[in-house]
């Protein structure tokens, strides 16, 4: 799915039995609030970038957290005009599933993307990230 106009990533979800997932609130928007994500580096499968991304984002990793399932297929997202840089024009993601292995998981949020975390319902977290985002959240995580 990669190509010159839209950049291959991942995103992280990590989801407890009782359906709420770990949101992470963005460090230069305050109140607006998203899943870990990232791009897919050179020479590295999606599955591979996403516990990159993963640890480096949230310092979770798989003595925190197990792989459970993948969403089939990519999601696309085209960003706003002011956020465009050169010829890109939005992000492509594989996304994956994650759960706790652990009731009581916390993650560390890295600081530069991620200034604080919590548990919530995935309606909660489509309401609370940004609008350009809110398709391919409601895509793969239904509300």
């Amino acid at each position: 799915m990669a190509n010159p106009h839209f950049r291959a990533g991942i995103v992280a979800v990590v989801r407890r039995a009782d359906g709420k997932v770990l949101a992470f609130e963005r460090t230069d928007y305050s109140g607006e609030w998203q899943l870990p994500q990232g791009g897919i580096e050179r020479g590295e499968s999606p599955e591979q970038a996403a516990w990159r991304e993963l640890e480096e984002e949230t310092g979770l990793g798989s003595t925190h957290v197990r792989l459970v399932d993948e969403y089939d297929g990519w999601t696309v997202y085209v960003w706003p005009p002011e956020m465009r840089r050169g010829a890109r024009l939005g992000q492509a993601h594989r996304w994956f599933f994650f759960e706790p292995l652990r009731a009581d998981v916390e993650p560390t949020p890295d600081g530069d993307e991620f200034s604080d975390w919590t548990w919530m319902s995935v309606t909660s977290l489509i309401e609370r990230v940004v609008d350009f985002r809110k398709v391919p959240y409601r895509q793969v995580l239904g509300g």
